[in-house]
């Protein structure tokens, strides 16, 4: 009888779980659960208003109990953004799609090019790792005090990758330290989603930034570019979503 694959010689050890800092115990904090979350964006119809297509959508996606927030596309005058998520990733096909094949919903126009699919993840680092991980992405979105969106996915180069893991994390402090800035006086608030193997057009992260007025936004992306991760390692980033909350629900819990 063979050996489990996971102790057969010569093989690598496989673990998916998330990691934080330690947690009271002491112990190192480890979960093996996160957030998917998924951004859909759709054209209205052009004999119908986007905000009665909003109410629509907010009736077909209330009615299921489906967590999720509409935006109006700022750059659309009949754009409409979905946003939705789940620890279950089969709730985009079972929940979500159901919802968006009944009637009306069918004639909106979907623009694939602005889809968006990723997980949480953690850098080993997070003080609450639970909350890094399921609730933080949910109460950023779901803050009424945030009404302003922007989405973007992006890929680095393979020569991050290649770099020593203690360059790799100097580069990724700096680049953090901004976002933390910005965060402690409430002018923008991130959610951190990676997407390896899940974007059509093979990027590795989608991130969104939420907040109370649009220019902080733009200004973080800016200031961003600064940085030695963004000036020297982003292979491409975008295209971007800038959106304004409409409509939102915490949905039934999953």
């Amino acid at each position: 009888m063979s050996e489990r694959a996971d102790t057969e010689p010569g093989l690598p050890q496989i673990d998916t779980n998330e990691y934080g800092g330690k947690g009271p115990d002491g112990e190192r904090q480890q979960l093996d659960r996160r957030l998917f979350m998924q951004l859909l964006v759709f054209r209205s119809p052009a004999d119908v208003s986007a905000a009665d297509s909003i109410g629509a959508l907010s009736e077909l996606l209330g009615a299921r109990s489906i967590a999720s927030v509409l935006y109006a596309d700022v750059n659309d005058p009949r754009g409409i953004g979905v946003l939705t998520w789940s620890e279950d990733p089969a709730h985009f096909v079972s929940g979500v799609r159901p919802a968006l094949a009944e009637p009306f919903a069918r004639r909106l126009e979907l623009r694939p090019e602005l889809t968006m699919l990723g997980r949480t993840y953690s850098s080993g680092h997070e003080p609450r790792l639970a909350w890094w991980l399921l609730e933080k992405p949910r109460e950023n979105v779901l803050n009424e005090s945030y009404p302003w969106a922007v989405w973007y996915p992006l890929r680095r180069t393979g020569a991050f990758a290649k770099l020593d893991p203690k360059e790799q994390s100097s580069i990724l402090r700096e680049h953090a330290q901004i976002g933390f800035a910005y965060g402690k006086q409430g002018l923008a608030h991130d959610i951190r989603l990676a997407c390896h193997g899940l974007d059509a057009s093979d990027n590795e992260f989608v991130i969104g930034l939420v907040g109370p007025s649009l220019h902080p936004l733009s200004h973080l992306v800016q200031a961003m570019r600064k940085t030695r991760q963004t000036s020297e390692f982003i292979a491409q980033m975008g295209p971007f979503f800038v959106g304004h909350a409409v409509w939102r629900s915490a949905g039934a819990a999953r």
